[in-house]
């Protein structure tokens, strides 16, 4: 059963890729590289499951955070074209010394 969920994952690792690949924008393909690492996560899961390895589970856990982070990362990136805080003081400095004194 687990061998058939694991065929079953590369086939849907495939297709994502293609969507990926084929993507009319950049959203899709962010989508699809998320899929596809959502569906890296299942298939270290289930491989870790059929080798009877569970420290498997924990590198999985950890890769799924790793892809959220980079996600995130990514989409915020090709919106603001920035990683960095949007109203960090260094950008935007108060006009007066009097603006300065009323910021919390």
């Amino acid at each position: 059963m687990f061998v058939g969920a694991s065929v079953g994952i590369l086939v849907v690792m495939v297709l994502v890729l293609t969507r990926a690949l084929l993507g009319p924008t950049v959203y899709d393909r962010i989508l699809a590289l998320n899929s596809f690492g959502t569906m890296t996560v299942l298939l270290v899961a289930v491989l870790g499951y059929l080798t009877e390895r569970p420290d498997f589970l924990d590198i999985s856990l950890l890769y799924a955070l790793i892809n959220f982070v980079g996600t995130i990362a990514v989409l915020k990136y090709f919106e603001y074209r920035d990683l960095g805080h949007e109203g960090s003081e260094e950008r935007n400095p108060p006009a007066t010394v009097a603006d300065a004194e009323s910021e919390p």
